[in-house]
């Protein structure tokens, strides 16, 4: 098959599709790769080092959009690079479809296949391709929230884990999941005072065995939300309905009830956010203020670590790129985690939860549609 790697063009997107080690295995497997000339300048990858693992470079993304079977990206395709895609191509990257409806046009109306990361499943139910970028985005969040909390950045001026005889920052993670995990992890390595609010009880015992009650875990509700959020210094946004929109947590009102210069960190924006006061932001600009409040709200928080996040993604990422360049579509029928990650084919939603969040009709592909 003709694997296409187009640069990623969102703002501050540093991270490749393949990195030149992947490349090896698509080259050694029997595939023709083509990579756009600096697609892996963010992880220091010149063009030279893929032409040696294998690759051809191409001088620009159309003739990678025009040339490939399969696109395999990064980050969800701009709108001009929606508009390259046809009918027939597979595109293998992040989309984040249930808040984006406007991407999701762009793809209908390409009549591309297009398979998410974030909805590929494995056999114990987990997300494997989402897994690695969200142990970064747990990471990031406490390094943001650290940032966000000195009062030069408009926060309440506190160090996370304190000092001897001063009390720590409070940090709440909303989600014990991937990224909840490790932003707990992260915070109370620091020295921080950490709570843990999750719906599955199940789940709050992993996490208690886990952190040997250095942690502590609430059950989810209404008002132990507010108890922990209004007393928080830092509020993390871990939660995760794989591929709907983010529920809202933590709404506009409740602003009003926390401690002026808390920090909101939002790592479910690419979802839609869980703060109902969030919008996405860049790392060139990462955070602004409602009612007191900072947020932070980057949508691609692994991107400022391109090197560690690339290398972790094509490592999850690789087994299932090969599967679809040496079976085409025929991959995704014959393996259930593939087709769960199918989102867009034939200018159809094939994913239930992007549907209903989308308000569009869903059409599986068991009923005829791959045909």
């Amino acid at each position: 098959m003709r694997v296409g790697v187009p640069r990623e063009i969102k703002v501050q997107e540093y991270r490749v599709g393949l990195t030149p080690g992947a490349v090896r295995e698509y080259v050694a497997a029997g595939h023709q790769v083509t990579v756009e000339t600096g697609a892996g300048s963010g992880i220091g990858a010149s063009d030279e080092v893929y032409q040696r693992a294998g690759a051809s470079v191409a001088a620009s993304a159309r003739d990678i959009f025009a040339k490939s079977d399969m696109i395999v990206k990064v980050k969800e395709p701009q709108a001009s690079e929606w508009a390259q895609l046809r009918e027939g191509q597979i595109l293998f990257t992040y989309l984040h479809l249930a808040p984006d409806s406007e991407q999701a046009k762009g793809l209908l109306a390409s009549g591309c296949t297009a398979i998410a990361y974030e909805t590929v499943t494995d056999a114990a139910g987990h997300l494997p391709l989402l897994a690695p970028m969200s142990e970064v985005a747990g990471r990031l969040a406490i390094e943001a929230a650290g940032a966000a909390l000195k009062r030069s950045a408009g926060g309440r001026g506190l160090l996370l884990g304190g000092v001897p005889g001063v009390q720590p920052a409070r940090v709440v993670v909303l989600g014990g999941g991937v990224v909840g995990m490790q932003a707990a992890r992260m915070a109370a390595g620091l020295g921080a005072e950490v709570t843990v609010i999750d719906r599955s009880i199940p789940r709050l015992r992993e996490l208690d065995d886990i952190f040997v009650g250095r942690v502590r875990t609430r059950f989810s509700t209404i008002e132990s939300v507010e108890e922990e959020v209004f007393a928080a210094d830092v509020v993390i946004g871990a939660v995760l309905v794989p591929g709907a929109s983010a529920p809202k947590l933590v709404t506009r009102a409740m602003l009003k009830s926390m401690r002026p210069g808390a920090v909101l960190v939002d790592v479910a924006i690419d979802q839609g956010g869980c703060f109902e006061t969030s919008h996405p932001t860049t790392h060139t600009d990462p955070t602004y203020e409602v009612d007191g409040v900072v947020h932070y709200c980057v949508a691609n928080m692994p991107g400022a670590v391109p090197v560690t996040s690339s290398q972790a993604l094509n490592n999850a990422t690789l087994p299932f790129g090969l599967m679809l360049a040496g079976k085409g579509f025929a991959a995704v029928l014959e393996n259930p985690h593939l087709r769960n990650g199918l989102n867009v084919h034939r200018g159809r939603i094939t994913n239930k939860a992007v549907a209903e969040s989308l308000g569009l009709e869903f059409a599986p592909v068991e009923s005829g549609l791959a045909a």
